[in-house]
Order: structure tokens, then sequence, then C-alpha cells
């Protein structure tokens, strides 16, 4: 008898372990991986430094709760405003608590409900992000949603512009729309929301779950583009594989989020801050940076390459280590025959494959996949 609740639709593959970008399943077979846990991993898998931050901290406390003040979550919330152009932080434990702390304090803070997000969005599962989000599949079977949420088209200024007014409290948007379909935001329309709301009095929340912690090439994917926004949120490569969120906010905010107005039991933990700890100290670093968006370059040249001619590939795209390839037909069978090849890929949306290797991916772990790649789409799209 399966015990648990059928809420996803599990591979037939079952991890034994796991060390850098390497996945071995308990028959002993290999996979490269461009999963990274969903974002998750961007160290790969038990990078050393994080293992021994965490066995550090496991023999000194688990958990006393925020009754008390706690050094380790003063020292990455330092790391996370210095890094960024925020001034205080809301430590949690997943993406859609971060997205949910946003959602109240911008409300809070503004003393207005409405909010605009965009179609093909994903900002969580609960019932406040699960109305953030702009997919009419996420919202079926649940009856009424959180009102006062308004879906524009993304990278669509002119609708932008039609909607805002002052009643707005806040847009929320991802500058990579990731399980959208890997679909980059225009400098043009991220611009113009940060200009609208700062004309309307509306906070200008960035959703970097995904995209935050390095994946595009920088520490935060808006940093590309020179963006100042109210509120960002973090969570998945946060604590490269153990349960962490963060919303991170302007110093006007802190007035909004005072003693009992909003609260984890779990958030901040201690043994998952030190993950992060070790983590950001790797990754905020210059030159590793630096790096990250090399290797996305390579890959996505690479990809572009080897697909050229494939007639039924329409390209590659994304930014740093969140690509796409998307396809003019549906990826559910090239995924799958991916993985049974021993690449490990995801879907975004039914026609785009998405890659998320670790950050720490080697060129030759790049070629590989490229080949694999490569090789497998033409046996499965030219059949």
């Amino acid at each position: 008898m399966d015990a648990l609740f059928p809420t996803y639709a599990r591979w037939d593959l079952t991890v034994e372990s796991a060390e850098g970008a390497i996945i071995v399943d308990n028959t002993g077979k290999k996979y490269l991986d461009f999963v990274s846990g969903i974002a998750v991993c961007n160290l790969g898998h038990r990078h050393p430094d994080v293992v021994r931050a965490v066995e550090e901290q496991l023999k000194k406390y688990w958990h006393v709760s925020n009754l008390f003040k706690s050094d380790i979550q003063q020292e990455v919330a330092e790391k996370l405003v210095t890094n960024s152009d925020l001034d205080a932080v809301f430590f949690c434990n997943s993406g859609a608590e971060a997205n949910e702390a946003a959602l109240k304090l911008a409300r809070k803070y503004t003393q207005k409900s409405k909010i605009i997000t965009f179609k093909q969005s994903f900002h969580g599962r609960t019932l406040g992000t699960m109305a953030a989000t702009g997919q009419e599949k996420i919202h079926s079977g649940f009856g009424p949603l959180l009102q006062e949420f308004v879906y524009l088209p993304y990278n669509d200024c002119e609708a932008l512009e039609q909607a805002m007014d002052d009643s707005v409290a806040a847009v929320m948007v991802e500058v990579v729309q990731g399980e959208g379909g890997v679909i980059p935001g225009t400098e043009e329309f991220l611009k113009k929301i940060e200009e609208l709301c700062s004309l309307h009095g509306s906070l200008f929340i960035i959703d970097e779950v995904q995209t935050g912690i390095g994946r595009t090439g920088k520490a935060f994917a808006h940093q590309h583009f020179n963006l100042s926004p109210d509120i960002i949120t973090l969570a998945k490569g946060l604590g490269n594989g153990l349960p962490v969120g963060a919303m991170l906010g302007k110093e006007k905010l802190k007035e909004a989020f005072g003693p009992g107005s909003h609260g984890s039991t779990f958030g901040g933990n201690p043994i998952s801050l030190a993950a992060a700890k070790a983590t950001l100290a790797i990754i905020f670093q210059e030159e590793f940076l630096a790096e990250v968006e090399e290797k996305g370059a390579y890959l996505k040249a690479e990809l572009s390459n080897a697909l050229a001619n494939h007639d039924l590939i329409e390209g590659v795209r994304g930014s740093g280590l969140l690509l796409g390839i998307a396809c003019k037909e549906e990826v559910a069978a090239p995924i799958t025959a991916l993985r049974e090849n021993g690449l490990l890929t995801l879907p975004a949306g039914p026609n785009v494959i998405r890659l998320l290797p670790p950050l720490t991916v080697t060129y030759e772990q790049i070629d590989e996949a490229v080949k694999l790649i490569k090789e497998t789409l033409v046996a499965e799209f030219i059949r």
C-alpha cells in the first residue's frame, strides 16, 4: 500500500546517493543532474563546505524558536542585504511562504488589496500564492480564490499601463518565468513596472525564488537590469537543499511588520541557516558569479548550435544556468528518453525542456549534456 497522497507524478527512479552533478539510483545507474532539486542544489549535491557547516551546527543546537536572539540569522540576513538593495529580512521555510509574507506585507503597508501578477506566472500553491499565480491549471478545483488579483500578459507594457492606478497595492513579477516556460522579462517591461509602482504608490515585488542565489550569473536576477524592488522573495538555492526561504524588504516596510504581524515556527532554523551561510559565502563571490555567466553563455551557444537545424526546435532561451529548449511538440516523451539515457531535465509547460544544472557544473559535463540532448531529441522527434 502506498501511504502517500498522490500529489506528485513521480518518476520511476529512486535515488541512492548524489554528489556534485551526479545522481546514482538504487540500481547503481548514474545520471547527470540538470534538475538540481528544481534549482535548489546550486552548489551541487553534498558540497563539502555545506556539509561541514551543517555538521558543526548540529553539534551546537537544532531549534529553540524565534523567541530567542540568533547570531546566525543576523549573519545570513546581513549577507543578503549587503549583496542587494534591500534592508531587512524575514526568514521562513519555502518560496510559497516567502511570497505569502510579501503579499501580506504589501497589503498591510499600503492598506490596499489589489495586486497585479502575470499570466503563466508561478508563485506557489498556498491559497494566497495560488491566487497570485496566473495559471488556470493551478486554480482549478479549489473554489473561489483570494480576491483582487489581476493577471496581465507578461512583457506587455501597454496592458500594464492601462491596469495601473492608485488602487494597486503591488505588482509581483518574475524576472524569468521559470515554470511558465523559461520566458525572460524584457528590460523595458521590468523598468516600466518599477516606474509605474513608484508613480502610483504601489510596491514592486520580484519573485526570485528560482532566479535568485546566483542562478542567472548575478546574486539576484533583477541586478542584470539595475532594478530596485521594494521586496524580493527567495528560497530554493538559498540553503542548497535544506528548507529555507526569505523575504527581503526596504527599510520603510519595517513599520508594517512589527511583533505579532507575521511569524514562522521553523523559519530561520539554525541548521538551514548554517547551510545558507556556507552557500552564500561561495556563490556571492564575484569570480564565482562571473563563471556562472560564462557557463550559461557556453551552454546556450552549444545547444543553439547543436539544435540549429532541427525543424521542431524553436530555440534556446533563458538566463545564466536557467535555460529552456522551446519545441514545437510536447516534450514529455523526450524528457523521459533523456532520463533513460542518463540526463535529468524538467518540463516548463508542455513544450519546453528546462535545464537547471548545478552552478558548479563542469564544461565537460555541459558538453556531455549537449551531446545527449542532441542525440535524444533527434531520435525522439524524428521517428
